[in-house]
């Protein structure tokens, strides 16, 4: 089992940027792909990004490509989320996400271990 806590969430103008982190714990970090999911008020939890064990693939849902980079530091045990060009809808919680499987999805089902969440606020 792996243990999972978000943090570097706040207030930002739309605009702006945050970094958001996810630090591991429990088990072997690099064993795992990782995954970044977000809940907008009123609307279902939705895929955001995704890397691979080694940083060598990462995927992004089309409406953060070119602003978001996800990435990790496996000596750290830690995945980050830099959000870049914020806009009001990005408003949201943010919860980190691993798959024991490590296997290239974007399919929530297919993420065993969740954080809490991390609260983002995009102000106009």
């Amino acid at each position: 089992q792996v243990q999972l806590v978000e943090s570097g969430g706040g207030l930002v103008q739309a605009g702006g940027s945050l970094r958001l982190s996810c630090a591991a714990s429990g088990r072997t970090f690099s064993a795992y792909r990782m995954a970044w999911f977000r809940r907008a008020p009123g609307k279902e939890r939705e895929f955001v990004a995704t890397i691979n064990r080694i940083a060598s693939i990462t995927d992004y849902t089309d409406s953060v490509k070119g602003r978001f980079t996800i990435s990790r530091d496996n000596a750290k045990n830690t995945l980050y989320l830099q959000m870049n060009s914020l806009k009001p809808e990005g408003t949201a919680v943010y919860y980190c996400a691993a798959s024991a499987a490590v296997v290239r999805s974007i399919r929530q089902s297919d993420y065993n271990y969740w954080g809490q969440g991390t609260q983002v606020t995009v102000s106009t």
